[in-house]
């Protein structure tokens, strides 16, 4: 195992930027970023400063006068990214380096984290009562019936998940200082949106307003230090996705030769060579299964120093304390402010669109859901406490 090689690209030099040439170039505040230092490998006596609790406690403008961030941050304050084909072993690898690196660990967005309330209601149950449009629509629905209509809804809603998980990953690092470690994430969302609309499944319109959503969402949150690729060639995650045995996936239509040829293709000649240009990239052979201290030892080894002239890591250079203390406000207080930007209306995507009669019906039934009357925490027939001292709801679930 090794690592692979990072292509850099190179900006054309025009009009402002050629102009920026001349002048000097603003200060860059210095952390220490150059390694990824392992559990093993850190002094015994190492203590992470206080994290802030952005979990219960709003982060605004008052408290960043007094809390700042960097003090906060050191050489393991990286967001790695896991990702690879279905079956690989992407959730036990990333389990594996986050405890190895003293990281916190971020498993694959999947449609439980929409369905099961904050009280563990499963919102699923409610299909009977609900209009067709409106019914439920998870991953086991889809490998039974990738043609269905809500295939569109059913992208976007996990592309909701992805966003809200990487906005709340970047939240934790400039909170805690504490890395991340993310089983793929809302940057790669994309290669599956391509793949379903190159086998039909999802319309041209539907993909259209995807990358509508995308360029208006992603582009404000911190790229990745490290993504890392598990590679298997598609015969062999067939010959996994058999002997893991699950029904929905071994009876499947969707994983055909065909649908991973396109996912792989689209992984490596997209999206791997996009994220080239802003993080350190590392590829494995995992057909069989390899060990996750080896790629420990290689990430220890990979290079993370800041360049000014070098797009590597971009979105991690800020100028100075007020700087980081704003990209910490953008993803814990102002978190919303992102995700009201997946709100975009679009009657031509016909099968995103939901009629009157069935709106007023599903907000009938799922707001009558155990838990769905009010804000959580404040639902005393749940069992909430203290409702009439209650000042706020709950920052962050």
């Amino acid at each position: 195992m090794a690592l692979s090689a990072v292509r850099k690209g190179v900006s054309s030099l025009t009009g402002r930027a050629a102009f920026a040439l001349a002048v000097a170039s603003p200060p860059v505040v210095r952390l220490p970023v150059a390694t990824i230092v392992s559990k093993a490998f850190r002094p015994r006596d190492y203590q992470r400063p206080s994290p802030y609790p952005y979990k219960e406690n709003s982060y605004g403008f008052f408290q960043a006068l007094v809390d700042k961030t960097t003090h906060r941050i050191d050489e393991n304050s990286k967001i790695i990214v896991v990702d690879g084909p279905f079956a690989v072993g992407k959730s036990k690898f990333a389990k594996e380096i986050a405890e190895d690196l003293d990281m916190l660990y971020i498993p694959e967005a999947n449609m439980d984290m929409y369905y099961i309330n904050d009280y563990g209601y499963d919102m699923r149950q409610l299909d009977p009562q609900m209009p067709d449009s409106c019914k439920s629509f998870d991953e086991k629905d889809f490998l039974k019936n990738p043609k269905h209509p809500n295939v569109a809804g059913f992208q976007f809603s996990l592309f909701r998940i992805r966003l809200e998980q990487y906005i709340d990953a970047l939240a934790h690092v400039l909170s805690t200082g504490q890395g991340v470690v993310l089983d793929r994430s809302v940057y790669s969302d994309f290669v599956f949106a391509e793949t379903l609309a190159s086998c039909g499944y999802l319309s041209r319109k539907a993909l259209k307003l995807y990358y509508e959503v995308r360029k208006m969402t992603v582009p404000e949150l911190m790229r990745p230090h490290l993504v890392i690729y598990l590679d298997c060639p598609v015969d062999v995650c067939l010959q996994k996705i058999k002997k893991r045995n699950l029904p929905h996936e071994v009876n499947s239509p969707v994983y055909t030769p065909e649908y991973l040829t396109n996912m792989e293709t689209i992984y490596k000649q997209q999206y791997l060579k996009q994220m080239s240009n802003h993080a350190r990239i590392l590829v494995y052979d995992w057909s069989e299964e390899g060990d996750a201290e080896v790629v420990v030892e290689d990430i220890e080894r990979v290079n993370f120093e800041l360049d000014k002239h070098d797009p590597l890591f971009d979105d991690w250079k800020l100028e100075d304390e007020w700087s980081w203390c704003g990209k910490r406000i953008a993803y814990t207080k102002n978190k919303n402010y992102i995700m009201l930007w997946m709100n975009v209306p679009d009657t031509s995507v016909k099968e995103l669109v939901v009629s009157a009669e069935d709106e007023i019906r599903f907000n009938r039934v799922w707001y009558s859901a155990p838990g769905m009357k009010y804000e959580t925490g404040f639902n005393a027939n749940m069992g909430d406490a203290f409702l009439l001292t209650k000042t706020k709801k709950e920052v962050r679930t």
